[in-house]
């Protein structure tokens, strides 16, 4: 059978196969229904309704890799079941529990991941409408993810099961984004090689490499109150440096600008100085040339939003955020060779 597109077909398909791998999860339970949830676009994540199952366990996520398509990179839902496991119990991280997996016959039939359903909100403060959430809550929980960051890199992934997995070093990183420019339109490109040749020419000293989660902020957590129940899209996931995480979050003040904000008023998130601070903490480690991997985030969101410009282009669904992003590529780029014009 062959699916490829997300609808009922889809959802009858994933039905059927979850009711067969639940039942040799527990014996006996059942699957009442299963319906599409919001989520991202490397995946497809919908709640499963299941019965004769403990406690806790009576709605559960699923997370599909697209239909019609290889599941590698950001689609390989089991490599990220993978990092999930692992981090499963470590001290201060929170993660989603894996309950069960099904690999399918790619890309006819794709493989999912099912997971406990975490309480909690997912909300990224500067891109929603302002009160959306209090200044107080925002403060609190961009708190507790910077420790939770710090927690996250403190794991030792040689005393992990991915030991093994292949490290991303710095100058892997600006390719990466290099290669993302190479694939758009160049009014969507204009000026990156001069930044990613300066990037290369000052990459600071390598630290030692730690879980990365590649898109670290309050919109790819679940929180309650005030506090972080759980990371979540580990889509991107890496061994590589955690500078690169730290700057990502901060890319998120109110202080940073955000092109993509919807105003200009305060969210009550933390300072950068704050958020490291907190991070540096938790961790005892200092984090040294900030700087430089300011540059790199930018240069980052300028490659990532420009390649999402160009999907809405092709499906010809740009939305507010594109609009508000396409004047802002350059700008980012030119915040980036302003930030290593000194090094």
């Amino acid at each position: 059978m062959s699916v490829i597109t997300n609808g009922p077909a889809l959802v009858m398909e994933l039905t059927d196969r979850t009711a067969a791998v639940v039942a040799g999860w527990i014996p006996g339970a059942g699957v009442t229904c299963v319906e599409p949830l919001t989520g991202g676009t490397s995946s497809l994540t919908y709640v499963a309704a299941l019965s004769g199952v403990p406690a806790g366990y009576e709605r559960v996520v699923l997370k599909v890799a697209p239909p019609g398509l290889a599941p590698v990179r950001n689609r390989d839902v089991l490599r990220q079941a993978r990092l999930m496991a692992a981090l499963a119990g470590q001290p201060g991280v929170r993660v989603p529990k894996v309950l069960f997996c099904d690999a399918g016959t790619p890309p006819a039939i794709q493989p999912f991941v099912a997971m406990e359903l975490v309480p909690g909100e997912c909300v990224e403060p500067v891109l929603v409408p302002r009160g959306t959430l209090t200044s107080g809550e925002v403060r609190s929980r961009a708190l507790d993810a910077a420790r939770m960051l710090a927690d996250l890199h403190r794991v030792d992934p040689a005393r992990t099961s991915l030991a093994g997995e292949p490290v991303v070093t710095l100058a892997g990183e600006i390719d990466r984004w290099t290669r993302a420019f190479g694939t758009v339109s160049d009014d969507l490109s204009a000026g990156h090689e001069a930044v990613a040749d300066r990037l290369h020419a000052t990459v600071p000293a390598a630290t030692r490499p730690v879980f990365t989660h590649g898109d670290y902020r309050l919109g790819n957590t679940l929180c309650a109150d005030g506090s972080v129940t759980a990371i979540i899209d580990w889509e991107i996931w890496s061994l590589g440096d955690p500078r690169v995480d730290m700057t990502w979050l901060t890319f998120f003040t109110d202080e940073a600008q955000h092109p993509a904000s919807l105003s200009d008023e305060p969210t009550g998130m933390p300072s950068k100085a704050e958020l490291v601070d907190a991070y540096e903490e938790t961790r005892g480690e200092r984090l040294h040339d900030l700087r430089w991997f300011e540059a790199l985030t930018k240069y980052k969101e300028s490659a990532a939003t420009a390649l999402l410009i160009k999907r809405g282009r092709k499906a010809g669904q740009l939305n507010a955020m594109h609009q508000r992003m396409l004047p802002a590529l350059p700008v980012l780029l030119g915040e980036a060779r302003e930030l290593l014009g000194t090094m």
